[in-house]
């Protein structure tokens, strides 16, 4: 029997903040609004999804550079209407001790005006193309809306951002199908299921020509960005003067890129997979993928933990992170509660029938199934079973997603649907600007924009105008 998710569902925002205080993973309660700590298990967690994150850009020929925090204010306002657009979220430095400063320091809201002077100054030739890097840094935005724990803070403390630079705009093109490929295969590992779209004209980021988000629906049925590639075209090789020669000896424009994902990443996976008990962990990036419970009996209770560092040995000498938790002064109901919480994919349990049988027992976290199998094939049936997890997640999570994914071809419908089933609408649209700021507006939710590589066209006329529509569109309500 699946564990119940009601809480989860009817409470999400008192479930997560609960959760993440209680294990602890983020404390909230550092004096500065919109800023929070890593705890250590939240940490570990945050650790295994950046490095799901390197692996994918390292492999696709990206190289990880660390850039300055600090941007002078002549930088940030090279390109018009990037500054127009952040300058309101922008944090200034303005004394050096008790010295005014010439110059004001921006503290970076993102790196485009502190990376791409180095460009110009790196780039020459066409040999030094393309240019792809990428980095891992704090962010400060001066977040003026309700703040929530990792979806809305002042100081963004996983901000990955990638950086390119190309001859062409096909090849610029080509490495926003590949930014898009390699989030896909992220948020694939993670299990965080997702859509894909275009962003309107006046969503899109500050100083691109158009932008891709990543979009999923968290548990109220509000819709998380996650990610975002971004094709810059040649703006802000214009603003910085960015060039190299040609084979004919002429100077050309780069053709630029950046994506970004932050630690709404790690927010999503914590909050798509969980139910009542608390986290359930995917085992790739869970800190501890095994614990091993000892059930002791009176005058058993050496043979049972000899046992159990037996077969966490052997877990560990297979490369998995494996614990056992010895503490005898919580029974094993607390302990069971305790790892649940906490999201640890597989727990064993061996007590004094199990030394016996020469058995263990193996409950699944995703759905508190027990499995009793034989001790010699504990490692085997312990990777096989956190592939079925995974998997299972995996699956779970692309059910709740299409689950909340609607169709309507009336605005009056789609309203209704999105006001009682949260989610994503998608309805036609005539592709106006006018027009969708329009349905914006009616509908009191956001256009997420046009679906990604979708070629199906609607047959009926725009929900607002009723003119012809020339795409889907899709609609929610937001963080």
């Amino acid at each position: 029997m699946m564990p119940s998710r009601n809480q989860w569902l009817s409470n999400f925002s008192e479930w997560f903040h609960k959760v993440i205080f209680e294990i602890p993973i983020y404390d909230t309660r550092y004096p500065v609004k919109g800023t929070g700590i890593w705890m250590p298990y939240g940490f570990k967690i945050r650790r295994e999804v950046l490095e799901i994150i390197r692996e994918e850009l390292i492999k696709t020929g990206h190289e990880e550079v660390l850039f300055p925090t600090l941007i002078p204010e002549y930088l940030l306002k090279k390109e018009g209407e990037h500054i127009r657009n952040f300058e309101g979220q922008v944090f200034w430095i303005t004394y050096g001790g008790t010295t005014p400063l010439d110059v004001r320091l921006a503290l970076r809201p993102t790196s485009e005006t502190s990376i791409y002077p180095m460009f110009q100054l790196w780039i020459k030739g066409y040999s030094d193309l393309p240019v792809k890097i990428f980095q891992i840094v704090n962010v400060f935005r001066y977040e003026t809306k309700a703040t929530k724990p990792m979806i809305r803070v002042r100081e963004i403390t996983t901000f990955k951002e990638a950086h390119t630079a190309h001859a062409t705009k096909k090849e610029a093109e080509n490495q926003v199908r590949e930014g898009v490929e390699i989030y896909s295969r992220i948020f694939e590992k993670l299990g965080i299921p997702f859509v894909v779209s275009i962003r309107p004209r006046w969503d899109k980021f500050p100083g691109a020509e158009y932008s891709v988000a990543f979009d999923t629906i968290m548990p109220d049925g509000k819709v998380l960005q996650i990610g975002t590639v971004h094709f810059l075209g040649q703006g802000f090789a214009r603003a910085f003067d960015i060039k190299y020669m040609n084979a004919e000896g002429n100077y050309e424009y780069v053709w630029q890129t950046c994506y970004g994902i932050s630690e709404r990443v790690i927010a999503a996976l914590l909050a798509i997979h969980g139910d009542d008990h608390g986290l359930v962990l995917p085992s790739i990036v869970a800190p501890i993928q095994v614990v091993v419970i000892p059930i002791v009996y009176k005058g058993r209770e050496e043979d049972i933990i000899k046992v159990c560092k037996e077969v966490r040995e052997a877990l560990y000498d297979e490369g998995l992170r494996v614990i056992i938790d010895e503490n005898r002064e919580e029974t094993p109901g607390s302990k069971y509660f305790k790892w649940e919480l906490r999201g640890v994919p597989i727990r064993v349990e061996i007590g004094p029938r199990d030394l016996e049988r020469n058995t263990v027992v193996l409950v699944r976290r995703d759905t508190l199934e027990k499995i009793t199998i034989e001790r010699k094939y504990i490692v085997e049936e312990v990777k096989k079973l956190l592939r079925t997890i995974d998997s299972n997640l995996r699956e779970r999570g692309k059910s709740w997603l299409f689950e909340h994914i609607f169709r309507e071809s009336e605005i009056e419908k789609a309203k209704d649907t999105l006001n009682s089933k949260g989610g994503i609408v998608e309805i036609p649209w005539c592709g106006k600007d006018s027009c969708g700021q329009e349905i914006e507006t009616k509908m009191d939710g956001r256009i997420l924009g046009v679906p990604y590589n979708m070629e199906e066209k609607p047959i009926s006329s725009c929900v607002n105008c009723k003119v012809a529509a020339v795409n889907w569109v899709r609609v929610a309500k937001s963080y």
